[in-house]
């Protein structure tokens, strides 16, 4: 059901409005100090040069995050992982014992005085936890965790063996703003979670799909829409050889919005986003790749949904469109899985 059909109660912003100063978590610049830094220069100097490298080769955005954390100044590393899919195979390997895990970061209520609850995030995660399950994943939901249990929760999940697993897929349904989001005390950088699972770091992921679908905003811009007519002319009618990967190959990155825009959520039958791309892996989950599928997600978020604001006018009748980030090498299918993974519920 299209969204303007909602009620002006029902249809809330993922606002991030007088959230007030940015604060990052602090990181480590003396590992980069040597590689950029000169006889007689101080460490924060060095920081800055280093920083500044970084940027300029990789780029201030979030793969450009991504990228400069997999970047080493100290010299060649050897990395080897294990083949999991012939070197010009068109699709992923998905015949492994498991599917794999699914981790569903939730968050409702916040410590930061300025952020409003999330009403209508327990849909999304209940329908995203139900509609996993049945594409075989290994479902695990953490309701409003701080930032250090979202940290401990993910480089656990890293550093567990995942051979006999087809990938690992880990939801965030949160506040945000551009290249941050929110856990329940503080904002960080989205790299900060999906660095660990690069192939140098997690090496029995290495050639599996790493999928990671973002609920929340990237700004406070707001998407008005185009109207759409019908024209007047319009008519009816050698595999065997081991290869090398890049790090960062292998993963998909999915967001609610664009970079800089707002994201909408309905309070009763929960965001946009996930409304729609829950609808669409529980109808076409099995039978088409995930590309053309989140492609049906972007059309039914796109075509099916408005905002129904009256009450406020500049935010009435606004669209939305999600973003799509891949790194995928191969295509994507959920297949069915002969045996379900154990302990599935």
């Amino acid at each position: 059901m299209a969204a303007n059909n909602n009620s002006s109660s029902n249809n809330e912003i993922e606002s991030t409005d007088q959230v007030g100063i940015r604060i990052e978590a602090a990181t480590n610049t003396d590992d980069l100090t040597d590689a950029f830094g000169s006889v007689g220069t101080s460490s924060s100097t060095s920081a800055s040069t280093s920083t500044a490298y970084k940027q300029s080769h990789f780029g201030s955005g979030a793969i450009g995050q991504l990228a400069s954390n997999g970047y080493s100044s100290s010299g060649y590393h050897k990395n080897v992982a294990k083949m999991v899919t012939e070197r010009h195979a068109a699709e992923y390997n998905m015949r492994h014992k498991n599917r794999g895990m699914a981790i569903i970061f939730n968050h409702e209520h916040f410590d930061v005085p300025t952020l409003k609850s999330r009403a209508g995030t327990n849909v999304d995660c209940e329908n995203l936890s139900r509609v996993l399950k049945q594409l075989d994943f290994d479902v695990s939901v953490y309701k409003d965790y701080r930032y250090q249990e979202i940290m401990s929760t993910i480089k656990y999940a890293a550093s567990q063996d995942h051979t006999h697993n087809d990938c690992i897929l880990v939801a965030i349904l949160s506040h945000g703003e551009m290249g941050y989001i929110y856990a329940k005390d503080t904002q960080y950088k989205l790299d900060n979670i999906w660095s660990h699972f690069t192939a140098n770091h997690c090496p029995t992921l290495a050639g599996k799909p790493k999928l990671f679908f973002i609920q929340a905003c990237q700004g406070d811009r707001l998407d008005t829409g185009v109207t759409m007519q019908r024209g007047r002319t319009e008519t009816d009618g050698d595999s065997s050889m081991s290869y090398k990967i890049p790090i960062h190959a292998d993963f998909l990155i999915a967001y609610s919005t664009i970079p800089g825009f707002y994201s909408w959520r309905n309070t009763t039958r929960g965001s946009w986003f996930m409304q729609s791309l829950c609808a669409e892996l529980a109808a076409n989950g099995k039978r088409m790749d995930i590309l053309t599928l989140l492609t049906f997600v972007c059309q039914r978020v796109a075509v099916d949904f408005e905002s129904c604001t009256p009450d406020t006018p500049e935010m009435h009748q606004q669209k939305q469109i999600p973003c799509i980030t891949t790194m995928l090498t191969r295509i994507l299918l959920f297949s069915d899985k002969e045996k379900s993974p154990a302990g599935r519920n």
